[in-house]
């Protein structure tokens, strides 16, 4: 479709931008609604027509009866009427019973989240508005009753839009295979109707084979992630979720400025985003009239500073100096944690204001670490490497962090003995993933991550495999010696799998986002962890055909595909291209999906 991807820390900040977005895909919604209206309108229409055409040949049938041809009446006419009978008995299961599952379970069930998002925003905004108004010389009494009650608003306001967000990728992804499977059942169906459509549904098998995989390993992209989306959602409606996207992102969100108008002041609001290494805050109008479209203003400040509570009625105040304007300009917050978020990002001259953190000390890729590691790797390869489900299986917890605190602890003056009985196997796999997982950047740097994930989705793999071990030329000394360590240990462990069944996509899972993770918890990265999966299986794999060592040019001569792969890819293309024209009756309506 091409739309920006909806994700969950949007509903939070509701800029324009997610609204724009959303709205894309509310008229995607609304187009595959139609679309399924007319594609259930038309397969009636084509079961009436069997029907019609099974009621016809049954009279010819009779009439054929009448004159004794018995040979006719009795074999053949009478297999058609059964084929016709179990057609039309099974073409409305096939089409129209899937299509109307699917709209009433996911399009009407977005419907309804729809109306939710709405009804809960108008109430959220409306009482911010409210809020907003009221005097700062309020009794405090009054004043935290106002503001538990905007919080609630907001607080149900945000969980509808996550929920809403949620369901709009349920319907997005559902409608790939809900939808098409069962077009493709009832093309089937149809083609197979008698034996003057052997000659076409053999054309038909090929392109029918090849949907039928593409369309399992959608589902089974779904599948594998739909546990760890609904987790992620549910996640990002706890507050202390909300705090951390405060912490994490860019400042920006709704601000009230305070304008001169010829009647008198008004305040105005604004979606606000602010660059700190250009001090430039950037305002977007929020209530644009359709006939005139606004230009975002840009400000560039000069200064912060808390507005005092007695010098104006307003509360969650701030002055602005900015070059562009002579006079301050008075901005107003949605709350007193918001001010001071965005006195924070300005620089102002309030006090800033942390909550304490008490943060424990960060694994390091230094030389403890890597001696950490390499005894892990000596005891493992000695004791363990055919153990069955070897890095699979999990140590207990607290074995795990008595290991750990044994290895790391600065105090400790003994050296580990991992090959002693007091270690399990398990126990010294959990603690090395463990090691890997705490360092402050993943092994394959979040620099390197996008890359590493593009060149994953190549559909070349010769070109898949170059440009993965490319990068990791990329990666810093410490970084590469370690992911050489461990690929190398890796590969001898699935040397193995005859007996630990341990392949390299099976510890391609497990170490696919131990050593790769994306900076930012989204959507689109839950979605990519497959990709992370496939890199690491790819440097497992290839390891011993192109190592980690090997120079750059030698990486570069593998990046041209064999000329085979080019005369194929002309040929599927013409193959596909008269497919396409053989069937223009039902292709257009898969190719809307």
């Amino acid at each position: 479709m091409g739309h920006p991807p909806l994700e969950f820390c949007d509903c939070y900040k509701d800029s324009p931008d997610f609204r724009e977005t959303l709205k894309c895909y509310e008229l995607e919604l609304e187009r595959t609604s139609k679309f399924l209206k007319e594609l259930i309108k038309d397969g009636n229409s084509v079961i009436n027509a069997i029907k019609g055409y099974s009621l016809a040949v049954q009279k010819f049938s009779q009439t054929l009866s009448a004159f004794q041809f018995d040979f006719i009446g009795d074999s053949l006419t009478d297999d058609e009427l059964l084929c016709f009978h179990v057609q039309v008995q099974n073409a409305s299961d096939l089409l129209i019973k899937p299509l109307e599952k699917f709209r009433k379970e996911q399009i009407s069930a977005t419907k309804e989240k729809k109306k939710k998002f709405e009804k809960e925003s108008e109430k959220y905004y409306s009482q911010l508005e409210k809020h907003l108004s009221i005097s700062a010389r309020k009794k405090d009494s009054q004043l935290q009753e106002a503001d538990e009650l905007v919080e609630k608003e907001r607080q149900n306001f945000y969980e509808s839009s996550v929920e809403y967000v949620y369901q709009i990728h349920q319907v997005q992804d559902r409608k790939k295979f809900d939808v098409v499977e069962p077009v493709l059942a009832f093309l089937h169906s149809i083609l197979t109707l008698n034996n003057l459509t052997v000659e076409m549904t053999q054309d038909f098998m090929p392109y029918k084979q090849e949907l039928q995989l593409s369309l399992q390993n959608t589902r089974n992209h779904y599948e594998s992630t739909c546990e760890e989306l609904e987790d992620l959602m549910k996640r990002v409606k706890h507050p202390s979720y909300i705090s951390k996207m405060q912490n994490f992102f860019p400042m920006e969100g709704f601000l009230f400025c305070q304008e001169k108008r010829a009647l008198g002041a008004s305040w105005v609001k604004y979606y606000c985003k602010y660059s700190k290494e250009k001090k430039q805050l950037i305002m977007v109008p929020c209530e644009q009239r359709p006939s005139v479209k606004q230009s975002p203003t840009i400000l560039t400040l000069k200064s912060c500073i808390r507005r005092k509570t007695e010098s104006i009625d307003k509360r969650f105040c701030f002055d602005v100096e900015t070059v562009e304007r002579n006079a301050p300009v008075t901005f107003q917050a949605l709350a007193d944690g918001d001010r001071k978020l965005w006195m924070e990002a300005m620089d102002g001259k309030e006090p800033i204001y942390h909550s304490p953190i008490q943060k424990q000390a960060e694994m390091e890729l230094n030389e403890t670490g890597f001696k950490f590691v390499q005894k892990c790797i000596n005891c493992i390869e000695t004791e363990g490497v055919t153990q069955e489900g070897v890095y699979r299986t999990v140590g207990s917890n607290i074995q795990v962090q008595r290991l750990l605190n044994a290895f790391f602890d600065s105090t400790s003056s003994t050296d580990v003995n991992l090959h002693s009985s007091d270690w399990e196997v398990k126990t010294i796999t959990s603690a090395l993933k463990f090691y890997l997982r705490s360092l402050s950047e993943p092994i394959m740097t979040y620099d390197l991550h996008r890359d590493l994930i593009c060149a994953a989705k190549s559909d070349n793999p010769d070109v898949r495999l170059s440009e993965i071990h490319s990068l990791t030329y990329k990666l810093p000394g410490k970084n590469r010696q370690m992911l050489e360590l461990l690929i190398n240990h890796l590969g001898k462990v699935c040397s193995h799998s005859d007996e630990n069944l341990m392949t390299p996509s099976n510890m391609a899972v497990v170490f696919g986002p131990t050593l790769m993770r994306a900076k930012e918890e989204t959507v689109a990265a839950m979605l990519d962890i497959k990709f992370q999966n496939i890199v690491v299986e790819i440097l497992i794999e290839d390891y011993e055909k192109v190592q980690l060592r090997q120079t750059n040019s030698l990486l570069h001569t593998m990046i041209l595909p064999p000329p085979y792969l080019t005369i194929e890819m002309v040929f599927h293309q013409h193959f596909y291209t008269a497919y396409c024209s053989s069937f223009a009756c039902f292709i257009p309506r898969l190719v809307l999906l």
